[in-house]
Order: C-alpha cells, then sequence, then structure tokens
C-alpha cells in the first residue's frame, strides 16, 4: 500500500485506543470477565481465548507474548504497519474504513487415529515411566477412550459426546527417546476431552490426561464416583461444556500444574466459574510440578519440583511488606501528591491503604489496614497483570490523578466513604503492581517493537 507518514500524535493514537471494542467493531468476540476482556479466536485446534485484553494492552498466555494494538494486528491479522496504523486509526476517527475480519479457516474434517491392535506400548510407557496403575490404564482402555495407534504407536486419549462418540482426540507419545510429542488431533471438537464422570457432585479438573491418570493411581479408593476431566491446557471449554451437560456438578476441584502457568489457569477459571454462579471452586496442588511429578517421586525417579509464581511472589511480599502511612485526613492529598512524584510506591500504597481503611470506618464497616492488605493479596490475580511497566505506569497516573480530584469533594454520605475508600484501595493496589513489576524487570513480559484426594478452600 502507498507509503504514509504518521505523526508522533498519530502513533500515540493508535497504540492508545480501547483494543476491545475496536475489536467489537470488527465482528470480533471479546468475552468479558470482570475488569478483562478476552479474545475469542478460532483455528484448525478449535476456539481459544488465551489473550486478555486490558486497555489498550494485551497478552497471550498461550504463548507468552503481548504489546499494544499496533502488536496486535500485525501478530494477528498479519498487516504491515502501514496498514495496521490505518486501520486502527480508521477504527478510532472514523476518517478510515477498517478491512473486513479475517475469514474463519477452512474446517477440518476430524478422523480418529486408526487402533492398533494392541496396547503393548501404551501400557509400557505409562506403566514404567510413568508409575500409573495397570488397572487404571484398563479401565479407561475398556471405556475405549485410551488406546495406542497403529501409525505411531502413540497414545490416543479421546473424549466423547454424550453420546458416546469420540468428538476429540489427544496424542501422546510413548517413546522414550529424543523429544516427546503431544498434540490435539485437526477437526476435534474442544467441547470434548478426556474424562470420566461418576455420580458424586465433585469434578476433579486437570491440564493433561497423564496427570489425571497419575491422580487417580495416587488416590484410587473409590475414584469412579467421582468426575474428572482433563484440558488439555489450561482451557475452561471442556470444563463449561461438562458442566453443562452433568448438572450434579457442582464442587469443582482444580488440580493444575504447580507452575505460574497452572496457577494463572486456576485463577483464570475460578474466576469465570463464579461469574457463572458456581460457589464451591476449590484448587488442590501437587506439591511437586504436577501429579505425575509426585507419582515419579514416590517410586524414587527423577522428578522436576514445584515452580514457585515469580509475579504472584513478588507481589505478595510486597503486599506483606507494605506499612500504614498515617497522617491526617487533610493532608493526605499532598502527600499522594509527594509519594507518586518521588515515585516512592510503598509509601504511596501505605498512605492509600491507610486512607481507605479510614474512610471504610467513616463508612460505617470495620475494616483495618490488615483486613485491606488480606484482600489485596487474596483478590490479586497475576494472569491479568501482564501489562507492561509503561502501561501500569500509565495506570497509575490516572488512578492518582482521579483519587486527589475525587478527594477534593467531602464526602457527605455513606456511600461516598464507601466509594472514597474503593478509590484509595484501587490506588493502593496499582502502586504496587507498580512496584511488582520493577522487581520483575529481570524478565519483562511486554513485548515493544514496532485417598479421597483433599481439597483447600481456593482463595
Amino acid at each position: 500500500m502507498q507509503y504514509i507518514r504518521f505523526t508522533e500524535e498519530q502513533k500515540e493514537q493508535a497504540n492508545s485506543i480501547d483494543l476491545a471494542e475496536f475489536l467489537r467493531m470488527r465482528g470480533e468476540t471479546i468475552r468479558q470477565a470482570g475488569r478483562t476482556c478476552f479474545f475469542v479466536y478460532e483455528d484448525a485446534a478449535g476456539k481459544h481465548d488465551s489473550i486478555s485484553i486490558s486497555g489498550s494492552r494485551w497478552f497471550d498466555h498461550k504463548n507468552g507474548v503481548g504489546g499494544g494494538p499496533v502488536q496486535f494486528m500485525k501478530r494477528f491479522y498479519g498487516m504491515e504497519f502501514q496498514e495496521a496504523m490505518t486501520a486502527l486509526l480508521g477504527g478510532t476517527l472514523g476518517s478510515l474504513t477498517p478491512p473486513p475480519a479475517a475469514k474463519p479457516p477452512p474446517k477440518i474434517e476430524f478422523v480418529v487415529p486408526e487402533r492398533n491392535a494392541n496396547m503393548k506400548r501404551v501400557y509400557a510407557y505409562l506403566m514404567k515411566n510413568r508409575f500409573i496403575a495397570p488397572e487404571i490404564i484398563s479401565h479407561f482402555a475398556h471405556a475405549h477412550t485410551l488406546y495406542e495407534d497403529a501409525k505411531f504407536h502413540n497414545a490416543v486419549f479421546l473424549g466423547l459426546d454424550e453420546n458416546g462418540v469420540p468428538r476429540q482426540a489427544h496424542k501422546r507419545s510413548t517413546t522414550t527417546v529424543g523429544k516427546s510429542f503431544r498434540m490435539t488431533c485437526g477437526g476435534s471438537d474442544t467441547r470434548y476431552s478426556f474424562s470420566h464422570f461418576g455420580t458424586s457432585p465433585r469434578i476433579y479438573v486437570f491440564e493433561a490426561p497423564i496427570d489425571m491418570l497419575s491422580f487417580l493411581t495416587l488416590f484410587p479408593n473409590d475414584w469412579q464416583q467421582h468426575s474428572y476431566i482433563a484440558l488439555n491446557g489450561v482451557y475452561e471449554h471442556p470444563l463449561l461444556h461438562a458442566l453443562e451437560v452433568h448438572p450434579n456438578l457442582q464442587e469443582i476441584i482444580l488440580c493444575t500444574d504447580n507452575d505460574a502457568g497452572g496457577i494463572d489457569g486456576a485463577d483464570r477459571i475460578r474466576d469465570i466459574l463464579c461469574e457463572k454462579g458456581y460457589g464451591c471452586v476449590k484448587r488442590f496442588s501437587p506439591s511437586l510440578k504436577d501429579w505425575n511429578e509426585v507419582l515419579k517421586y514416590q517410586h524414587g525417579a527423577e522428578y522436576i519440583p514445584a515452580e514457585p509464581h515469580p509475579r504472584l511472589q513478588a507481589f505478595l511480599t510486597l503486599a506483606e511488606n507494605l506499612q500504614p502511612e498515617m497522617c491526617a485526613v487533610q493532608d493526605l492529598p499532598r502527600e499522594i501528591h509527594q509519594a507518586h512524584h518521588e515515585q516512592n510506591f510503598p509509601k504511596l500504597a501505605g498512605l492509600a491503604l491507610a486512607g481507605s481503611a479510614f474512610f471504610l470506618q467513616r463508612g460505617g464497616y470495620a475494616a483495618g489496614f490488615e483486613q485491606l492488605r488480606q484482600r489485596m493479596k487474596s483478590g490479586y490475580r497475576p494472569y491479568a497483570d501482564k501489562a507492561c511497566m509503561e502501561q501500569k505506569m500509565r495506570n497509575l497516573r490516572q488512578t492518582a490523578s482521579m483519587t486527589l480530584q475525587a478527594l477534593r469533594q467531602t464526602p457527605g454520605s455513606q456511600e461516598q466513604y464507601v466509594q472514597m475508600a474503593k478509590q484509595l484501595f484501587d490506588l493502593g493496589e496499582a502502586s504496587v503492581k507498580v512496584s511488582t513489576e520493577e522487581a520483575l524487570t529481570t524478565a519483562p513480559v511486554c513485548v515493544e517493537s514496532e485417598e479421597e484426594a483433599p481439597a483447600m478452600a481456593y482463595g
């Protein structure tokens, strides 16, 4: 296309749009989850919503990349810089017409891999390398949801529909030499996955079929009365469909991996379930990285330990170290302005939380600094906090400005006191998020360029 020299103002305009609203204008599907939006798209493997959007920033949780609107248009629509800028400016100013939404990829026919005459390699791999109990393997083999394919001798895990018809297939290599192989077969219906449905109201949720089989080996007592499902990742679609088809399932135990991806996935799925009215959602984490690693440990094999979530740990540590910064209420605006100007983010957060507690008490609520600190820690969702420092600083500036403006008005009602407390709490949280990003500067996340298993209550 013809070369256009965009001004700095136009570049800033394009990179400051409300990305979720712009995509809605293009006819894309956007799902709201609290303050965060998710871009829903389809590819040959099915439907996905692993891309979160907050304001003008996006982050692809599946691939670990993110950025601004221009980067989004280049990555997901294959546009060059000129095309991306033209589309973005047209969507916000109305002077140019955005190109039509990309056509969906052609539908791939789902073909179940051909079965091998026996399952010798699958049994050998799962028992000797993964330490899965043979009776667990046999149960799913007899249910025709686990078998060995004829061509490559992979383990095949099937997802069946309500009539017992295969709708999804996930393959896992059985070789112990070289890099392992796993994939979901093309044309699979991602509403279905490897699972077992019992009669109790409880369902256990896993990332992978081998995690699920490992868990059943670890906790074999009366396991068939409960339900289990493997998501083949941390995508919620199979679980949501299972809950719809089996309305008796009301107790949901999230057993995802004990690493950053598993923690983020559990948080995100929990928030989705809570929005849909499920009140009993719990988290049961393996003591090591995943449930198969626990089995390996029990058999004396080499294992992978749990992997702490760097962002979560940094935020919780910073929040725990906050100290209440006390001052006269009339001095609070000046103190907040000074702390923000000096970029003293711990002090700013301490002022904001102490102020929030003060206004809550004025509004009739007995909430102190410590209660607000705990609320901040328990409510933090690292999966929704992956914007880069520039965006977080911008959000902090906006929140500080709104807070200072609100403090100029004297609250006259209980509702106004509570609203002021909320504004200050948001300022404190934004401050800790900036401090968290500072602590993680060595690992930037923003891409800018042009027996019966016990269950602990979640949260």
